[in-house]
């Protein structure tokens, strides 16, 4: 692997989305998607861009694209928070992308979170990859939470990283 970076999602970028919505890639997130919901999602993350709703990003490996994280702004436990979401396709797994991508979209939270002081990820209690990224990263386990996620029943566990420091 060379070096991890973060591209501004794209119209091209749509494909990436059908590459991470497998059974085995969203069963901790109930399931995959439609395809009409695979292109509303694609749709929502280039007019996240417009509406500065939230800020998608390609994580890419010199030319390849690895996968997609991203960070919105949402409500937790009364407070404004930014909450990140994200996803590494099969064949880089293991390689490191998520940890050096989730470093970059801290670094990316810590520059355009105005008054935003926190970043969230509530990841499936069982979906240990996603809870070891967060936990490496420096977030806190804050507590867990029941959600409905895709129709689906979740238990999640509540991470939180400080911002400002």
């Amino acid at each position: 692997m060379s070096e991890i970076r973060l591209r501004q999602w794209s119209e091209n970028d749509e494909g990436l989305l059908r590459r991470g919505n497998t059974p085995e890639m969203t069963v901790h997130v109930g399931g995959p998607e439609t395809e009409a919901q695979v292109i509303a999602r694609h749709e929502r993350y280039l007019r996240f861009w417009e509406t500065n709703e939230a800020r998608c990003f390609v994580v890419v490996d010199g030319s390849e694209s690895l996968g997609a994280i991203c960070s919105w702004k949402t409500t937790w436990r009364d407070q404004e928070v930014l909450e990140a979401g994200w996803f590494i396709v099969p064949e880089a797994q293991g390689r490191g992308a998520g940890s050096a991508a989730l470093l970059l979209l801290i670094d990316d939270a810590r520059e355009h979170a105005e008054d935003t002081r926190l970043l969230t990820a509530f990841p499936d209690e069982k979906n240990a990859p996603s809870n070891a990224l967060c936990r490496n990263a420096g977030f806190t386990l804050a507590g867990k939470r029941a959600g409905v996620f895709r129709g689906a029943d979740l238990m999640m566990n509540e991470w939180v990283f400080e911002l400002q420091s």
